[in-house]
């Protein structure tokens, strides 16, 4: 199955022949589990429930214990991420920094990958 090559926050992709290019694979899980962590709850009207709101937290005191068992709340609810190997999380807060970095295995292909992201208030 494939999408259009789109990360969170960036511009559609072209391909070489000028058309929209597409993801499949190990990206587009990449972009899935991305988009999912940057998502406020809310924002998709036909699935409320659906992101973990890693933007609405932008300007509170950084809790990396807390951000950490969100984003392993929420990571599981992909498709993409296999659950055995578990995926680690690592939130590393300085100051008004916070950096996370989320590893896990591909359900489809077993193959490591890692997503991060850092964000300042």
């Amino acid at each position: 199955m494939s999408d259009l090559d789109l990360v969170f926050g960036g511009d559609l992709a072209v391909a070489a022949h000028g058309d929209l290019a597409a993801a499949g694979g190990s990206a587009l899980g990449q972009q899935r589990v991305l988009r999912r962590l940057l998502t406020n709850a809310g924002d998709y009207i036909w699935q409320l429930t659906y992101g973990a709101g890693l933007p609405a937290m932008i300007g509170q005191p950084a809790q990396a214990t807390g951000i950490a068992g969100l984003v392993k709340s929420q990571i599981f609810l992909e498709s993409a991420v296999a659950r055995s190997p578990a995926p680690s999380v690592t939130v590393e807060a300085d100051g008004s920094i916070v950096s996370l970095t989320v590893s896990y295995s591909d359900a489809n292909d077993a193959s490591a990958q890692a997503v991060g992201v850092t964000v300042s208030a």
